[in-house]
């Protein structure tokens, strides 16, 4: 598998020849300013919620390059409204298999809403499955019990984790979903974007490390294999 980082919660993943990208946060995110959304492959795209911190390109993605987006039922109604024409309605617990790639739509706890403050359905996560992988991505939440079952049910190889704080958990909360959920490795996300989410990198990889969790900071524009 191989991850891109294009900034705040936004990765795009490489698995069985097809790109997903997730919450892609581009063109007003300062920090991803030598990132451009025409040159970002992408076959499925996941949007977690309609913050616009993380469904900010996904109309532009999605025209640009043809993408199927996949979201809870408000979410991909209001993309339709936008004109996307390739979408696949979800919620909380279903799944789907789209190119051998399997989808799994799970909890998150966080508020919802689009640019205008209009409802945009509930908050989400995403299992994505594969023969030789299993990554949980959750998308923008608080710590909760629900994680447990995660863990029952899959054998999470990675996952992202929001680690910022006031916003969603923290340091030592993402640790403990870490836990909760079983994973071999964390890689951080929904961090030092603005000024309410800066972080100390070094305590935070410090502090998964006392718990034996590999923590990962990608660079902006890194790629990484797993």
């Amino acid at each position: 598998m191989e991850v891109t980082y294009y900034g705040h919660s936004c990765f795009g993943l490489k698995i069985e020849g097809k790109h997903i990208v997730f919450d892609p946060f581009i063109t007003d995110n300062p920090l991803a300013i030598d990132i451009h959304v025409s040159q970002i492959p992408c076959d499925m795209l996941l949007i977690s919620h309609g913050h616009g911190d993380h469904i900010g390109d996904a109309v532009h993605l999605s025209k640009l390059t043809g993408a199927k987006v996949f979201g809870i039922y408000e979410i991909t109604h209001w993309l339709s409204q936008q004109g996307v024409t390739n979408y696949h309605p979800m919620n909380i617990g279903g799944s789907v298999t789209h190119e051998n790639i399997t989808i799994k739509m799970v909890k998150a706890e966080h508020s919802s809403s689009f640019p205008d403050g209009t409802y945009a359905g509930t908050a989400a996560g995403y299992i994505i499955g594969t023969p030789n992988f299993q990554v949980y991505y959750s998308g923008d939440t608080a710590l909760h019990s629900d994680m447990k079952i995660i863990k029952e049910q899959f054998d999470i190889d990675y996952a992202f984790l929001p680690i910022g704080d006031n916003f969603t958990m923290g340091i030592n909360d993402a640790v403990i979903a870490a836990e909760w959920i079983g994973c071999r490795k964390v890689l951080g996300m929904h961090y030092d974007t603005f000024g309410y989410i800066q972080i100390d990198k070094k305590k935070a990889i410090e502090t998964f490390s006392s718990r034996n969790i590999p923590l990962t900071l990608m660079n902006i524009g890194q790629t990484i294999h797993l």
